[in-house]
Formats: structure tokens, C-alpha cells, sequence
């Protein structure tokens, strides 16, 4: 925004941080549509970010202004990226959610239930099976991965 160009008003930044504060808020919640319109205010409120941090101007076409009087390609060629990107998790997110409410009848998302174990024994006061670390990679059972089983040749199963 230099050389007498304006730049961004106020009220455009105040959207900008509207809609990324309602999407981040609606992300958090348990429901999958209201997470999809998360989803969705959030991928508009940074495609308008992207769209401020370039040069406003003319079309930036060759020949019809002079080149520093031409707006900023790359954040509008990024915005469509970011257009179609948001286009494609959003209709992920719908089947889902449309997946979920013709299974259940709801949308909400359940509980993990090792997240449910974890509170329980919170509540307790007790302290789950920590790995308290020091053993060496051959010793601990976490770390060590399991040998391939091994594949057995045609002809030795005839015999």
C-alpha cells in the first residue's frame, strides 16, 4: 500500500477478524455443522486477509496500466487456491455430517473412549501407565516394531 494507494479500511479488517473469530468459535463446538460453518467463515475471513496483503490497483492485464499501478496477481491467484481447497473440505465435511445423521440421527461428535478413560481416572486421582523412558529402543515394546511375517514359497507348502 504505498506511493498514495489506500489501504485496507477498517472496516474491512474488522471483518477480517469477525469472520476468523466466529469460524476458529464454531470449530470448537461438538456439532459437525456447525464445524462446517466454521469451516467455512473461517476459509472466507482468510481469503479476505490474503486479499489485503496485496497491491490494489488495475486489472494487472499486460498493456492496460502502467505496472505500478496494477493490483497484486499472486494474492488473487492464492485467494482462488484457497477458494477451491475450502470448496473441497467443505463438501468432505458435508458428506460427513450428512453421513452421520443418516447413521445415528445426529451430527454431534462422540467422545473418544480413551479420552473417557483418561477422565475417569483423573476424577480418581490416579495416573495412567506412564512410559517413564530410559530404556533402550531394543527393551521398549512401544518402540520396537514387530518383524514382518514371513511369506512361505508355493512349492515348500506342497512338499
Amino acid at each position: 500500500m504505498t506511493r498514495g494507494m489506500a489501504g485496507p479500511t477498517l472496516v474491512v479488517v474488522l471483518a477480517v477478524g469477525v469472520l476468523v473469530a466466529t469460524g476458529v468459535t464454531l470449530l470448537l463446538e461438538r456439532s459437525l455443522t456447525r464445524i462446517l460453518l466454521g469451516v467455512i467463515l473461517l476459509g472466507n475471513g482468510v481469503n479476505l486477509l490474503i486479499l489485503l496483503g496485496g497491491r490494489s490497483g488495475a486489472a494487472p492485464l499486460a498493456g492496460t496500466a502502467p505496472p505500478d499501478r496494477m493490483s497484486d496477481a499472486l494474492s488473487q491467484a492464492l485467494v482462488l487456491t484457497a477458494v477451491v481447497i475450502t470448496f473441497g473440505l467443505t463438501a468432505f465435511l458435508l458428506a460427513v455430517a450428512y453421513r452421520s445423521w443418516f447413521t445415528s440421527g445426529d451430527d454431534e461428535v462422540p467422545d473418544d473412549l480413551e479420552d473417557r478413560q483418561i477422565v475417569r481416572l483423573a476424577e480418581r486421582g490416579e495416573v495412567a501407565a506412564a512410559d517413564l523412558g530410559g530404556e533402550g529402543a531394543d527393551e521398549d515394546p512401544e518402540q520396537v516394531d514387530p518383524e514382518p511375517p514371513r511369506r512361505r514359497l508355493r512349492r515348500d507348502e506342497e512338499s
